[in-house]
């Protein structure tokens, strides 16, 4: 007689596994509210409350200049028995008082939608670099290095998809309801969202955390203050991202005030840079697994300066064209930086000093990154009256050429050496 055969029982998923899940399902609902509440929606929702181009300037500066907190929150970290705990906490903050953003026109009197606008999202980027900070400690934890690159190339790919159909479908949502209705059946989605991300960080695993050597302020922050490399590369980084955020934020503002293109037509546009985007996180993975991060960001320095010099295309070739190229030059350059820049903070930096070493990366660029759209804005501001073409790609032609020059002279010999 045949012996019983014992049915087949799946295996169950190992705990890393599990993990990377978890981390991959938390990002869904995450990209769909923060492509609703930035980018395009974001300058948007800026312009109905009555926001001018400075104005919007200083708002697209401010997520970048609270990142001076993280060393702050880096030596903070040090203190903490447990990350989980705080990382929900914080999360719950940032979300809801971005969430609440969308109510500054139900509350407030019409002279006061863009003050209250400004103060509310000032304090929710307060949050947000907090909770950023300890995502980022646990995330490079969480994920294994032998597959980091290929995993974030993934995971980016899959969830920036889901990006281009929310950029699209809002797109089309405000042309069809504009003004106060879209924008309120917008931000009903984002709460959705919101709630639902909450949620799955309640199932996030508590990591193990292994600490810095050093126990005080200072010493802490000399480690990464100190190390030649590191900080030449982050100085050099920051001078271009300076560069790069005194027209790259205002490619939205520029569509729809200068060239007076629909939602739906600036949509594509930010769709093309989304797909791009896409397109490169896989083939960057790849390239990650056999050249150095420093390497491989100084190759997407180049894409970005030329997304900004495609503009001056537009006194000779039509105007669609011209903008769906220099989109998608910049989303092959910035997903490529974005995915590099990341691993080169959890990958190049020792392990118990990362937190510190990420959060002197975040303040130093951060700094830069704050001062370019503040300044872009004003000088958008100051060429009202200068020609057509140097109100809608003079700024880009000058600046992209900077940077192709700042990348070939110091790019060359601080990240190829």
């Amino acid at each position: 007689m045949k012996a019983a055969v014992k049915p087949h029982r799946r295996s169950k998923p190992s705990i890393h596994r599990n993990n990377l899940s978890i981390a991959s399902w938390e990002g869904l609902p995450s990209v769909i509210f923060q492509t609703l509440l930035g980018g395009q929606f974001l300058t948007g929702f800026l312009l109905y409350l009555g926001a001018t181009s400075g104005e919007l300037g200083f708002v697209l500066a401010i997520t970048t200049f609270v990142n001076i907190a993280q060393i702050a929150v880096a030596f903070l970290i040090q203190r903490l028995r447990s990350r989980r705990r705080p990382l929900i906490i914080f999360i719950i903050l940032h979300r809801t008082l971005w969430g609440t953003t969308g109510l500054v026109p139900f509350l407030f009197p019409k002279e006061y939608w863009v003050p209250a606008f400004i103060v509310l999202y000032m304090v929710t980027c307060v949050f947000g670099t907090i909770s950023g900070m300890l995502w980022s400690s646990v995330i490079s934890d969480l994920v294994p290095q032998r597959v980091r690159g290929r995993y974030f190339g993934i995971r980016n790919t899959l969830l920036n998809a889901a990006g281009t159909v929310i950029l699209f479908a809002g797109g089309v949502l405000l042309d069809h309801y504009p003004q106060r209705q879209g924008f309120l059946i917008l931000y009903i989605v984002v709460w959705i969202c919101i709630a639902a991300n909450i949620a799955i960080f309640f199932f996030y695993p508590d990591i193990p955390f292994e600490r810095s050597d050093e126990t005080k302020f200072w010493p802490m922050l000399q480690r990464p203050l100190k190390d030649a490399s590191f900080i030449q590369s982050t100085a050099f980084l920051a001078g271009f991202l300076f560069l790069q955020n005194l027209v790259v934020p205002l490619y939205s503002y520029i569509m729809l005030q200068r060239l007076n293109l629909s939602y739906q037509t600036v949509s594509l546009m930010n769709i093309m840079q989304t797909l791009s985007m896409m397109g490169s996180f896989y083939v960057w993975g790849n390239l990650n697994a056999k050249f150095s991060n420093k390497k491989l960001l100084y190759w997407t320095l180049p894409l970005v300066a030329a997304s900004c010099l495609l503009w001056g295309a537009l006194s000779v070739f039509p105007t669609l064209l011209v903008l769906l190229a220099a989109h998608a030059f910049l989303g092959i350059g910035i997903g490529g930086f974005n995915q590099l820049a990341f691993n080169f903070m959890i990958g190049d930096t020792p392990k118990k000093d990362r937190p510190m070493y990420m959060a002197t990366y975040s303040a130093i660029t951060g700094m830069a990154s704050f001062f370019g759209p503040l300044l872009g804005g004003k000088l958008q501001e100051w060429l009202g009256d200068a020609p057509d073409w140097v109100q809608v790609y003079g700024m880009q032609l000058a600046v992209g050429a900077g940077m192709l020059v700042l990348v070939i002279t110091l790019g060359k010999r601080i990240l190829l050496r």
